[in-house]
């Protein structure tokens, strides 16, 4: 008995030994593009030549098609006073849209942002992404859940961890070549998230993205956090910004030594 009980105790220490560290990745700006500044940004993809974008606080609540080169509203919805819109994501030929605490989507047509239809979901919304088959939603937890696009009837879920801990507070999403990317709400730092196991398989380091001479000292200063990450899959380009941010990036990631 004492054999056998040594030998799992050096099993579990060599296991613990040889874990490998979650790799961390860093960046390099590609190219720096106007954001708006009162934007809270909340939502945020990419899509034939715009961007999209959502923006928070009820009363203030936004859907927004945006030039990339300029940041110029070309188009804009404004929610009801009553919600605090969250994240978006395009399905087909519509938007589906999150609202923070309501437990309401809306539904909207791509070409003109008027609502086609409501639809309900039990707890928070936070963000939203597509893997091109499943609606993928996050509600501020550890948890990721998948959902049917068409009925938004949830069809599974995972638990995001590091190192076997949960991750709290995975806000805005994206898909990015099979993975999911997710802001973590007041953090400079985006996981990547396997869309299986729920494991982070690397960490994005973006401390120092947005210049010094750009933070707020007033009043949006304590949320002036990375939060929007958009995707053009044609031409392999991320995008990220953040609330009350004044400059959108496309970055490039590299693997750190």
């Amino acid at each position: 008995m004492r054999l056998h009980l040594t030998s799992a105790l050096l099993l579990c220490a060599c296991s613990n030994v040889y874990s490998a560290p979650i790799p961390e990745y860093g960046y390099k700006v590609v190219h720096t593009y106007p954001h708006d500044p009162q934007a809270f940004t909340e939502g945020l993809f990419y899509r034939d030549g715009y961007l999209y974008e959502a923006t928070g606080l009820a009363g203030k609540s936004s859907v927004r098609k945006v030039k990339l080169q300029d940041g110029k509203i070309v188009q804009q919805h404004e929610l009801p006073a009553q919600y605090f819109g969250e994240g978006i994501v395009p399905w087909k030929h519509s938007v589906i849209q999150l609202t923070y605490t309501t437990e309401t989507g809306f539904v909207y047509d791509l070409p003109t942002f008027a609502v086609k239809k409501t639809f309900h979901y039990p707890g928070q919304g936070w963000s939203l992404t597509t893997d091109g088959k499943r609606i993928v939603m996050d509600d501020g937890t550890p948890q990721i859940r998948f959902w049917d696009p068409e009925t938004f009837v949830e069809t599974g879920r995972i638990t995001v961890t590091a190192e076997g801990k949960p991750v709290q507070n995975l806000n805005e999403l994206e898909w990015v070549k099979g993975e999911i990317f997710a802001n973590v709400w007041h953090e400079d730092r985006v996981a990547r998230i396997d869309p299986v196991s729920g494991a982070v398989k690397g960490w994005i380091n973006l401390t120092g993205l947005l210049p010094a001479s750009d933070v707020a000292t007033g009043p949006q200063a304590a949320e002036q956090v990375l939060n929007g990450i958009a995707y053009d899959a044609a031409k392999d380009r991320l995008f990220v910004t953040g609330k009350y941010w004044s400059k959108l990036f496309e970055i490039r990631v590299f693997k750190k030594p």
